[in-house]
């Protein structure tokens, strides 16, 4: 959570006087911390390298669709 709150933007605004401001996460610049847990829940329960490549390589995959196949 930490590399969460590093990666994100404060955004504020001003609106009838009254302020208001959130933070913005980016998960995708955590990505490799992300990966690092995944690959240690993947030993914990036993997933195969191909399950662990699937769970790693999902979100790419599900954004890209068939651009990746044009390579």
């Amino acid at each position: 959570m930490k590399d969460y709150r590093d990666n994100s933007v404060v955004y504020r605004r001003v609106s009838n006087g009254i302020l208001t401001q959130f933070d913005s996460f980016c998960p995708a610049k955590s990505k490799d911390i992300l990966d690092e847990i995944d690959k240690l829940l993947a030993s914990h329960y036993g997933f195969t390298e191909e399950e662990l490549d699937f769970i790693i390589n999902y979100d790419i995959k599900y954004r890209m669709g068939d651009e990746l196949n044009e390579e």
